[in-house]
């Protein structure tokens, strides 16, 4: 029975965030191995639900979870974090022989003192079971690949989808692949071929515009019986790497040149596109003013720059303070705030008391100064709920102590714990019916979509100040190369 090993390491890093990511924000999100993350993970949407079907439907192999580990978009990963959670994995990689590893990275992981942790995590894993046992690797759409990367892995695939719907297909389609070359079927050669650009990731949506078509374009290469997979990649925008920037990944069967040429032609798709992935949106009060005005509800205001599916913080204030600025008339959701121990005080005042004190900048001030506010406790919860929608449906998800504050007719939402506000479940938990809500702001980007496109008819996405905010030439990035568009215009 050949014996396949499965790890999980995933991270996306956004260098300009002030929260950096400990150990302990592994912990609290995904921290499973062995047969509890077969049960975790049965009848989920995301890679380890590929894995247990993969295990399921083809029992000639023997699956054996080692570490799997991830946690929410945030800053650099501590050196201590990426050595613990490396350091296990190649432990169980060295216990014994295996006839095949499946590991599945992020592609824009961030460490602190470490350039390409992707790429790193890799070599330990080829380093850990020699060079004859087949390697199989899933990444993320917004991965930042290093093109030496096909040179350490038997075979690999991206996402297809921005909303990330397909994750759990792209995990299939390695475990099949790896499957295929134990077997003899198949000879996967790679090819990466870069972008000279950082794209800004709120136009990267594969339902509709640029990357739509790039996608499509890199099916029809499908059509081609010898290509195994064609992955574009629109790379993540704040992940300060010496492999920053989009690209395209393939994989052909035994022929290198195959690849290597259909790698380019992606490419070359993204550079007839270029300056449509550029685009200007309202502030935080254009926006606002323009939800207000729909006659369609719930109008969705989604912040991009302080996404936490985008290494946001989820305390920027800039939005909050144009919402109440406009001094709406009609019920008003915003989601949320990271603030800990204000939900402690909410929880000290109960339910119907009175709460005053700031909100937002509670981490950095660089942002904007905090909103101060005075109101009422109008919930608590203990913060856990299931995902009902598309992506990630069936992972449990906790958010930690959370309240409801109400001012006048907006209701904020407070947490204790990082999370995303991506799934219809958040709202549900925090007794809010979003059919009888008038506008509903959140820090969040494309995945929102995802779950609610059914929900809002009406989304307008700002750029307000945030670690994610649409503007990337005015980051500060130092390993990037300079030459990357638009990083050259901050020298023009």
């Amino acid at each position: 029975m050949p014996r396949l090993a499965i790890a999980r390491f995933h991270h996306e890093g956004n260098s300009f965030s002030p929260m950096p990511t400990g150990l302990d924000a592994f912990h609290a999100r995904t921290w499973l191995a062995g047969e509890a993350a077969r049960t975790a993970y049965r009848g989920t949407a995301i890679e380890g639900g590929g894995v247990v079907e993969f295990l399921d439907t083809h029992p000639a192999w023997q699956g054996t979870f080692l570490r799997m580990a991830d946690t929410t978009p945030a800053g650099p990963v501590t050196r201590e974090a990426f050595e613990a959670i490396a350091g296990e994995i190649v432990a169980g990689l060295r216990a014994q022989r295996w006839d095949a590893v499946y590991l599945s990275l992020h592609g824009a992981m961030v460490v602190e003192g470490m350039d390409l942790a992707d790429l790193e995590m890799i070599r330990r894993v080829r380093a850990a079971i020699g060079p004859g046992v087949p390697l199989g690797v899933s990444f993320d759409l917004h991965a930042n690949l290093d093109p030496r990367t096909v040179d350490l892995v038997n075979f690999a695939a991206g996402y297809k989808e921005h909303p990330h719907t397909d994750q759990k297909q792209t995990a299939l389609l390695v475990l099949e692949r790896l499957d295929g070359i134990v077997a003899g079927r198949c000879h996967p050669v790679g090819a990466i071929a870069k972008l000279e650009a950082i794209l800004p990731s709120i136009n990267m949506r594969t339902a509709e515009g640029p990357m739509a078509e790039i996608e499509a374009f890199a099916r029809g290469l499908e059509c081609d019986p010898r290509i195994l997979d064609a992955s574009p990649f629109g790379g993540f925008s704040y992940s300060d790497t010496a492999a920053a920037g989009g690209g395209a990944m393939v994989f052909a069967d035994g022929d290198a040149a195959l690849a290597r040429a259909s790698a380019e032609r992606i490419v070359a798709e993204f550079r007839r596109r270029l300056q449509r992935f550029y685009i200007a949106l309202p502030d935080a009060a254009a926006g606002i003013a323009r939800a207000l005005a729909s006659e369609r509800t719930p109008a969705a205001v989604i912040d991009g720059g302080d996404n936490p599916a985008s290494g946001g913080i989820a305390d920027t204030p800039a939005m909050l303070r144009a919402l109440l600025a406009a001094a709406p008339q009609v019920p008003c959701v915003f989601a949320y705030f990271l603030d800990p121990e204000l939900v402690q005080r909410c929880i000290a005042a109960g339910v119907g008391g009175a709460i005053s004190g700031t909100l937002g900048a509670r981490l950095s001030d660089s942002f904007g100064a905090p909103v101060s506010f005075s109101g009422t406790v109008l919930r608590l919860t203990d913060g856990n709920f299931v995902n009902r929608g598309p992506m990630g449906h069936g992972v449990p998800v906790s958010l930690g102590p959370t309240a409801v504050i109400g001012l006048g007719a907006v209701q904020v939402i407070v947490t204790s714990l990082f999370e995303t506000a991506n799934d219809p479940g958040f709202f549900d938990l925090h007794g809010i019916d979003l059919a009888q809500v008038a506008v509903l702001c959140v820090k969040a980007k494309n995945h929102f979509r995802a779950g609610f496109t059914p929900i809002c008819p009406v989304m307008i996405d700002i750029d307000a100040p945030g670690p994610a905010a649409l503007d990337i030439a005015s980051f500060r990035f130092r390993h990037a190369p300079p030459t990357l568009y638009p990083l050259q215009s901050r020298s023009a």
